[in-house]
């Protein structure tokens, strides 16, 4: 019972993070991570604590992101300790002008790591890691070595 309580409020935080991003509300999205979180954008870009996520993502909200949405698919969330939980997804912005879509254009998806740490009755994040989704087998220099060494082996 206890873990789907927990299971629950990681995801109600994760929603609550979806929300205020959509939102375009920088303070309301910093204030979902610890005061001493750590932050790492698809770019490679670090933000370390609440006052820098909120700083980094306030032009953004104000400029390029305005209007957009974050989408996860299927957050698979681990218990490392009952305190701690780690969550990997899918997911991705889908951006203003792309209204009519409900998953990211493939080049907006990202491979996203969260961990959480149980505060009382919230869970907020402490660290975030987002990584552009490439997978090497897909791309043409991938396929094109899979097929070569496919053909040595033979």
């Amino acid at each position: 019972m206890l873990k789907e309580s927990a299971d629950a409020d990681i995801r109600r935080t994760l929603s609550l993070v979806a929300d205020a991003w959509g939102e375009g509300n920088p303070e309301g999205y910093a204030a979902l991570f610890t005061e001493d979180a750590d932050y790492t954008a698809f770019d490679g870009t670090r933000m370390p604590g609440r006052r820098a996520i909120a700083d980094g993502h306030r032009a953004l909200f104000a400029g390029i992101m305005r209007g957009s949405r974050m989408t996860m698919r299927e957050p698979r969330i681990r218990f490392v300790t009952p305190d701690v939980a780690v969550v990997s997804a899918l997911g991705g912005i889908i951006m203003r002008w792309q209204r009519g879509r409900t998953e990211p254009s493939a080049k907006r998806l990202s491979a996203v790591t969260f961990v959480l740490v149980r505060q009382g009755d919230r869970w907020p994040v402490t660290a975030f890691q987002n990584t552009r989704y490439r997978p090497f087998s897909r791309s043409l220099i991938g396929r094109l070595m899979t097929r070569t060494a496919g053909t040595r082996a033979g």
